[in-house]
């Protein structure tokens, strides 16, 4: 499996135009020096259509397409709930939450915390965030393509980490969240025409008359691989617990990675108003429908492709993370070169957004506070020395980090458990309970890390999704009751929902109800 001449072309000259692109939008105006809010929220003036294309860029990472297309290889589409899911908590984020912050004119998630709760809780969730993205979301993103790009390539895990990494700097470090979101637009294009072309190849691949056959056959022959409720005898059942992935902790997973997560949500803080990021989050919801689709599929017809010999089925039985890698040797000259492409697009999407996201919080929420009395163009350059050292970092850690698991996707949910339910307790009552205060916020961040390592230390065979939404439960209680027996916080703090507005356009609406009806659908056909 060899990229040829046409390939290296088509490669090329996707990665010239996005450079040139990143360097054109990135440039101001004659006499403006880009200051904090040009940097790290591109001016505040992104449309819909750039922040929904963002989002879903920097969300379809090397995690999602990788990752999934290997659980799709050994769950099924089960593992879409990962994606359907969260189309309907992008509307809800964008219905009840972002009025919220856009009142406040935040820059980051832990702007809201210090407004809300105080410097201390501030401050940790700050370091936590920022260690957060740094060893585990990049690590992720750069091992996984790595693992992609050497499959394809040979050259390397390690070599194919730098690329990546070098290439996300390259176009990211200078131009910022503009640079990054306006990007993203063709790198969602790419990406979900690459991924189609993927499942269209391994489709028609299978023993049957045409693509549309092979999903027929696909879902004759593997009934089990199309089940969204997983039984208990499943061997999945601990990852994907039955009718708890829809009624249990997936949904604090959901709240704390598209609602309160810096770098999905600082597309929408970059907006030019409220209905403008408000669509821009139906979009994404509405793209969210199709992961499954380019992703999950490809992972399910890997494992008749292995057994019929077109597919290493002993590498793809001890790491079904190369699932995806493999599959990419279906595409023919010209259209594997689209296909490296559209891979190399949800990496370095991804890459860029973490870095502008981690120097957004290093530099605003940490840096500034030590400093505040330095110049704008100080603070840009910080956030740029920034995201070039967690990159850094990340490189050194992705092997050890993340190398040795079987499913980086698993994972990094498991890690990403032990915290998310005090995120969402903390947001959640900063909201909606005026009664919420810093002793309250602390008991449940802190709370939910330890009550998380208790429970998996006395039920070690509980399903994380369970645990994870025993552990919010518990932590909303104990914050809401700490909250009442101690000091009220200042008025000042407090949101006042009053004189925020709710109401959402027709558009939205309509969006929002077609997204639903769709997603019951999909249920009732898969349970």
């Amino acid at each position: 499996m060899t990229l040829e001449t046409i390939d290296i072309i088509i490669i090329a000259g996707y990665a010239i135009a996005l450079l040139g692109i990143a360097l054109f939008v990135s440039r101001e105006p004659e006499g403006h020096e880009k200051n904090t809010e040009d940097y790290f929220l591109a001016g505040r003036a992104l449309p819909w259509w750039a922040i929904g294309a963002s989002l879903i860029a920097s969300n379809i990472s090397a995690e999602q397409i990788i990752g999934q297309s290997g659980q799709g290889f050994a769950v099924g589409m089960a593992i879409a709930a990962y994606e359907w899911q969260a189309a309907i908590v992008l509307i809800i984020v964008a219905k009840y939450f972002l009025p919220i912050f856009l009142k406040r004119k935040i820059y980051t998630m832990p702007q809201f915390l210090q407004q809300r709760y105080g410097d201390g809780v501030k401050n940790l969730m700050s370091v936590f965030w920022v260690a957060l993205y740094t060893a585990v979301n990049l690590t992720t993103v750069l091992w996984l393509g790595g693992l992609a790009v050497d499959t394809l390539t040979g050259w390397g895990v390690m070599a194919s980490m730098m690329a990546l990494a070098g290439f996300a700097a390259l176009y990211s470090l200078y131009g910022g969240l503009k640079a990054v979101a306006l990007t993203d637009i063709i790198q969602v294009v790419i990406l979900i025409l690459g991924g189609f072309a993927i499942t269209w190849f391994a489709l028609e691949a299978l023993p049957a008359d045409g693509a549309l056959g092979g999903l027929g056959y696909l879902m004759q022959e593997m009934p089990g691989h199309f089940e969204m409720i997983l039984d208990e005898d499943h061997p999945a059942y601990s990852d994907l617990p039955g009718i708890w992935t829809l009624l249990g902790g997936l949904w604090v997973l959901h709240f704390s990675y598209w609602g309160f997560n810096q770098y999905i949500i600082q597309r929408a803080l970059g907006a030019e108003s409220l209905g403008e990021a408000q669509k821009g989050l139906a979009f994404a919801a509405f793209l969210k429908l199709l992961v499954p689709f380019i992703v999950v599929i490809p992972g399910i017809a890997a494992v008749i492709l292995a057994q019929q010999g077109d597919l290493n089925a002993t590498a793809l039985a001890g790491a079904s993370d190369r699932t995806y890698g493999e599959l990419m040797g279906f595409a023919p000259a010209g259209l594997r070169g689209l296909v490296f492409a559209a891979l190399i697009a949800a990496v370095v999407s991804s890459l860029a957004s973490m870095m502008n996201s981690i120097s957004t919080i290093f530099t605003m929420d940490l840096y500034r506070s030590a400093r505040p009395n330095e110049n704008e163009h100080h603070y840009v350059m910080v956030g740029r020395i920034t995201a070039f050292t967690a990159m850094a970092i990340a490189l050194v850690l992705a092997r050890p980090f993340i190398g040795g698991f079987a499913s980086a996707f698993q994972t990094v949910q498991e890690y990403t458990g032990y915290i998310a339910p005090g995120v969402v307790i903390v947001f959640l009552l900063g909201f909606f309970d005026k009664k919420a205060n810093a002793a309250g916020a602390f008991t449940a961040l802190i709370g939910s890390v330890v009550l998380n390592v208790v429970v998996n230390a006395v039920f070690p065979e509980l399903p994380f999704v369970v645990r994870i939404w025993i552990v919010f439960l518990v932590g909303l209680v104990a914050a809401a009751v700490v909250s009442r027996v101690t000091t009220a916080p200042e008025e000042d703090r407090t949101v006042h929902l009053e004189d925020i507005a709710f109401g959402t356009s027709t558009l939205f609406n309509t969006l929002a109800a077609i997204t639903v009806a769709i997603l019951v659908g999909l249920y009732v056909i898969l349970w």
